[in-house]
């Protein structure tokens, strides 16, 4: 899978392109940061409406780098999301 890496507030992170589909899978895609290792790792979650490309992996390489840190601010924790892994 595609990864882009971005530096933010002094961290880095890998973004990639959530797998999880939703109704709307034309109009809108997700996001996940994920930056360190094992016990240090945090993974957040967003989404957003591409404004060209509607594929995933191009819509995430469309996406400038300020783009990237306004979506990582405003980014959630992973723990119930299903791109992360959540079941309920």
């Amino acid at each position: 899978m595609p990864s882009r890496r971005l530096e933010c507030d002094g961290r880095v992170w890998r973004v990639y392109p959530g797998g999880f589909l939703t109704q709307s899978v034309a109009d809108e895609h997700s996001l996940i940061f994920v930056s360190g290792d094992d016990a240090q790792r945090e993974v957040r979650l967003t989404r957003f409406a591409p404004t060209g490309a509607r594929s995933r992996e191009q819509a995430l390489a469309e996406l400038d780098e300020r783009t990237l840190r306004q979506l990582l601010r405003h980014a959630q924790p992973t723990a119930r999301a299903p791109e992360a892994g959540y079941r309920a």
